[in-house]
């Protein structure tokens, strides 16, 4: 882990950390899955001891409902899934999508991913994936939104080289403000190469239910920065 990794002071999560009773079946999950499969990141994490012989270990910040981390561990179960949310709700979910899938190469943190971020060892990472974050529209809010200039610097600190960052939303305004700071980010690089690039979903891009509801002011934009 870097000496002097990045701080951002307090850390909030703006959103909701839960907005209904947990259905019976994720509250016993809440109490018997997850302490086996959660990280700590009040001290410094290992992935080589969360999965010995991982090929590559991937990060999802803010799973939603657990759809697409789910689906991206059942497809390469060679790879360490990390995932952080803090809504409750949705950990409850990605739980339940674990258990029926009987996957093992999965570990969750319930609260905030900057955290599980700060905790990890300098160039650990392989991808990173922020889809569909609150893109907190209003001016006045524009600094709780979770991708800022720290949190990209961390970003740098933790992927490889070659490693890639994946951003995907549905606000035109939110695009623009990441490609912008990320851009600004020594060590990232955007990989577009034409209009398709960002328009067009990736290959292995795994749609949520998030997506499918249409909520946003544009269709879904892109984003692919590369750790050089």
């Amino acid at each position: 882990m870097a000496e002097n990794p990045p701080s951002w002071g307090p850390m909030r999560s703006f959103g909701r950390i839960k907005s209904r009773t947990l259905k019976p079946r994720q509250a016993a999950l809440m109490e018997t899955l997850l302490p086996a499969i959660s990280v700590d990141p009040s001290r410094p994490i290992a992935p080589e001891t969360l999965m010995p012989g991982a090929r590559e270990t991937w990060l999802e910040i803010g799973f939603g409902g657990g759809e697409h981390l789910a689906e991206q561990a059942a497809r390469h179960p060679d790879v360490l899934l990390i995932g952080g949310e803090p809504f409750l709700n949705g950990v409850g979910s990605a739980l339940r999508h674990i258990e029926e899938r009987s996957l093992s190469n999965v570990r969750l943190h319930a609260g905030d991913a900057r955290e599980v971020v700060a905790a990890l060892p300098d160039a650990s990472l392989e991808r990173i994936f922020v889809l569909f974050p609150d893109p907190w529209p209003k001016t006045r809010h524009h600094k709780r939104r979770l991708i800022q200039a720290e949190l990209l610097a961390g970003f740098v600190r933790v992927l490889r080289p070659g490693g890639r960052f994946r951003f995907v939303t549905d606000w035109k305004a939110y695009a623009a403000w990441t490609l912008e700071l990320a851009c600004k980010t020594p060590g990232l690089v955007w990989t577009a190469q034409s209009a398709a690039d960002w328009r067009t979903a990736p290959a292995d891009h795994v749609p949520t239910r998030y997506q499918e509801k249409l909520l946003g002011d544009t269709q879904p934009i892109y984003l692919e920065f590369e750790r050089r």
